[in-house]
């Protein structure tokens, strides 16, 4: 008998059991766990699973948060919604259900490895039939499905069935190494970006760069530089933690580092990455913006984790979302995502249907780019 349940924590499943449906996974067992441990304010943790005896078939990690409906506008339509928000805050605050994570690069589903499509689109409907059941019982007005990859063919086939509609969202981003040296890869770029590269490279010259395993002694710069940061993003849907970066490290040993870029005794920068044999992935970087411009932080950041990849023989540097266009410039491909949603309510599902092009997160970056020097 195959049955479908909700719980509360990924404890409930041993690592190898949850890891052997994500085969290749850098944000595994080990790095939900540290998320679910690092105290993010506004997150609830659910994970679903679809079960035959006591055999999974299919898991996905999700979060319950009030849903701030100003969170991706801007300009006018979010000063307006903002004045809203203060006289009648529970107006722009809906309760979400929503599969995926807010720490994590886009929602996957784990499947049964040998599992078939048909197999496949079967269990996501019961899962989305049980987010339903769970929303109605916690009286939560808002579904959702956080960055689905638009390459997962199984997410445009069942969604819809669901009432579910799908906005664009922010583009991963991956440049593939087969450079056997920096100078292979900026040779491989255009005249101009590789002039550029080959400029702002000269600034690690001044700058001391260590591959770390915790957080011993820098702990306070490093969350100095992660606020600020963060009080500069156009959009932000989580506030990290201290707690995450040092439980990142610690649940992940080998897999997990914090890259850090100093002058002297001055923190410049931080960089967070997990990796395994295949993939470099980037999930945060933290820089002070005072030095930015001056040191290229974000160049140097970039051709530092290139070169590890080369160095350590990983064949792909997985940059995450943000800075599409400039990451297409250094040469690497985008890759689409989708955000699901429906509110539970029709006639407010009908309205926001009629205002979709105000939430669609991929126009906060249409015209950014990285910081030049």
């Amino acid at each position: 008998m195959i049955t479908t349940t909700a719980h509360p924590s990924i404890d409930a499943f041993a690592p190898i059991e949850w890891n052997r449906l994500f085969p290749h996974e850098r944000e595994d067992h080990a790095y939900l766990r540290a998320i679910e441990r690092a105290g993010l304010a506004g997150f609830r943790y659910l994970y679903f699973a679809v079960c035959e005896a006591d055999r999974l078939l299919a898991v996905v990690p999700a979060f319950v948060t009030d849903y701030r409906l100003d969170t991706t506008m801007q300009g006018g339509v979010r000063r307006a919604a903002e004045v809203i928000g203060k006289l009648l805050p529970h107006v722009l605050r809906i309760p979400m259900l929503s599969l995926g994570s807010p720490v994590t690069e886009r929602c996957r589903i784990g499947f049964e490895p040998d599992s078939t499509p048909e197999q496949q689109a079967a269990w996501l409907d019961a899962i989305l039939a049980y987010m339903e059941t769970v929303a109605t019982h916690e009286k939560l007005g808002m579904l959702a499905i956080k960055d689905a990859p638009l390459a997962e063919p199984v997410w445009q086939q069942v969604c819809p069935r669901h009432g579910l509609r799908a906005l664009p969202g922010l583009p991963g981003a991956t440049l593939d190494i087969r450079w056997h040296s920096i100078d292979g890869y900026l040779d491989s770029l255009g005249a101009s970006t590789r002039k550029d590269l080959r400029r702002k490279r000269r600034a690690t010259q001044s700058l001391r760069i260590e591959w770390r395993t915790n957080l011993d002694g820098i702990a306070d710069d490093m969350q100095r530089l992660y606020r600020e940061t963060l009080a500069r993003a156009k959009f932000s849907f989580e506030e990290l933690t201290p707690a995450y970066f040092a439980n990142v490290l610690r649940e992940m040993p080998g897999r997990a580092y914090c890259v850090t870029y100093s002058d002297g005794a001055r923190l410049l920068a931080f960089n967070l990455v997990l990796r395994d044999a295949e993939c470099l992935l980037d999930k945060f970087l933290g820089m002070d913006h005072a030095a930015t411009e001056r040191y290229n932080l974000y160049h140097v950041s970039w051709l530092e984790n290139v070169r590890y990849c080369i160095d350590e023989g990983i064949g792909v540097y997985e940059s995450g979302q943000g800075l599409h266009r400039e990451k297409a410039r250094l040469g690497s491909t985008l890759h689409a995502n989708a955000l699901w949603y429906r509110h539970r309510n029709r006639l407010v599902d009908r309205v926001f249907a009629r205002f979709d092009n105000l939430a669609r997160v991929d126009r906060l970056d249409r015209q950014s780019a990285a910081p030049h020097g």
